[in-house]
């Protein structure tokens, strides 16, 4: 006789660091930001596409090698077939789907996305493990143009959560203007990847000088680029152009005006030049930035990155399809909200369910027993066939005052009290006006004369 198995401590049954539940009114706040985020996109002519949420292992591996692998959930299924990664980035995913239509694709390619990632990473605030990532990409367009688009459509969106220009850095680096640099110090083209990763890690203030000099002297470079690195990394920027140098040269001046100058313009053009200003000290890690890069900062610093991008032009062909142009920004839920609730900016629970359309049309009441008996369910169904919203108390409760207050806090629009199969009383909970609503005769089993005579004073519906 088996013996009954023990009760599993309640411990066991907690969720997975670095991963949360969605209750329904954390749901709501999920769905205000996801349309705040569509809309915003939608707006500036992106098409809303998606992809797998794990793919092969390799397609992350043969952009980032295989140093990516520990940062990934990967697994293999059972058979020996290629080894799978669940998604930490959608780049990888675009890339494979553009490469694999791209000569049937009109050009340029608007795309965006929204969904779950996922990082094998230790959690902490403003990162974890599983968490929703909007992604705004442009192929196919070459031009600083489609660089400011992706921009502005990431500022707009800043706008539409309410953040105003001072409380936003987006900061604008380029490539070049660092690899530049790079060469200057004697570091070779074949280690700029390498450099930058250092470079990324050193301005971030994850290393300090002896560990990127440590880092950079095996790369080829000079000891001169540790106190220039420095001084970069020292000073403050504005919204003008920010040169590393207390008194550049004429050909650096003009150089960097020739990277940065285009984009500035077309910044300017598309109304977001206020909200931008160059600093080359971002460069961002990822292998496969080809130009202009950039980040968003809360200008505290409190938070990590709210969002970041760059120019890809590389990554089409590397996945097989024609070269093709490239650049997107990704932004995630978790330091977006951060920043929101930090500021007072996430609006209540009840104006994110009107702004939804998740309040409830109609909160129906059963005044008495015979009205819950045979007139709140078919009310009910009735209303709902007409388009409208409408839910009930399940309480045995038949106080007036405290079902109000129950349709109160959901946020409904009407309350209807049933107080008869030919009469009710549909109250405004907003203007607290009251009617009363009589059917044309009394109907016990058809409840239809009632409703329409309830559905005349909420229109109009949802």
């Amino acid at each position: 006789m088996s013996t009954p198995s023990k009760p599993m401590p309640t411990d066991r049954f907690q969720p997975p660091r670095g991963t949360r539940d969605f209750y329904p009114i954390e749901m709501a706040r999920r769905l205000w930001l996801e349309d705040k985020w569509r809309r915003t996109a939608v707006r500036h002519g992106f098409d809303e596409i998606d992809g797998p949420t794990f793919e092969h292992l390799d397609l992350y591996t043969v952009k980032s090698g295989e140093g990516i692998v520990s940062e990934l959930f990967s697994f293999t299924r059972a058979g020996g077939e290629t080894p799978f990664a669940l998604r930490p980035e959608f780049t990888p995913t675009l890339a494979r789907m553009v490469a694999e239509k791209a000569n049937a694709l009109p050009k340029p390619i608007k795309w965006f996305s929204i969904g779950p990632y996922f990082r094998a990473e230790r959690p902490q605030r403003g990162r974890l493990r599983e968490f929703l990532q909007w992604n705004v990409d442009v192929l196919g367009d070459p031009s600083p143009e489609a660089d400011a688009e992706v921009i502005t459509c990431c500022v707009e969106a800043l706008k539409a959560l309410g953040l105003r220009e001072q409380d936003i850095s987006l900061r604008l680096g380029h490539r070049s203007s660092v690899t530049g640099v790079l060469t200057f110090f004697s570091v070779s083209e074949s280690q700029h990847q390498q450099a930058l990763l250092l470079l990324d890690k050193y301005f971030d203030g994850k290393i300090d000088d002896v560990a990127l000099g440590d880092g950079l002297r095996p790369l080829g470079a000079t000891d001169a680029i540790i106190p220039f690195m420095s001084q970069m990394k020292q000073r403050s920027t504005d919204h003008n152009f920010f040169y590393p140098l207390d008194d550049p040269d004429r050909e650096f001046a003009e150089s960097l005006s020739a990277v940065y100058g285009p984009l500035v313009r077309a910044l300017e053009a598309a109304g977001s030049r206020n909200w931008c200003h160059v600093d080359m000290r971002v460069v961002r890690g990822l292998a496969y930035y080809t130009g202009t890069v950039f980040e968003v900062h809360e200008t505290t610093g409190a938070e990590r990155a709210i969002a970041g991008g760059g120019r890809y032009d590389n990554l089409v062909e590397l996945f097989g399809g024609p070269p093709t142009p490239a650049v997107g920004f990704a932004m995630g839920d978790v330091v977006i909200s951060l920043v929101l609730q930090d500021k007072g900016l996430m609006p209540s629970d009840d104006q994110i369910a009107r702004d939804l359309g998740l309040a409830p049309d109609a909160f129906v009441i059963a005044a008495n027993d015979e009205a819950e008996r045979h007139v709140l369910r078919p009310v009910l169904a009735a209303l709902r066939r007409e388009g409208l919203h409408a839910r009930r108390s399940y309480r045995a409760t038949r106080n007036i005052g405290k079902l109000l207050q129950e349709a109160d806090k959901a946020g409904a629009r009407y309350a209807v009290i049933l107080e008869s199969p030919d009469r009710a009383q549909v109250k405004n909970l907003h203007s607290k006006e009251q009617v009363e609503v009589v059917a044309p005769a009394p109907a016990p089993h058809d409840p239809q004369g009632l409703v329409e005579g309830i559905v005349r004073h909420i229109l109009p519906p949802r």
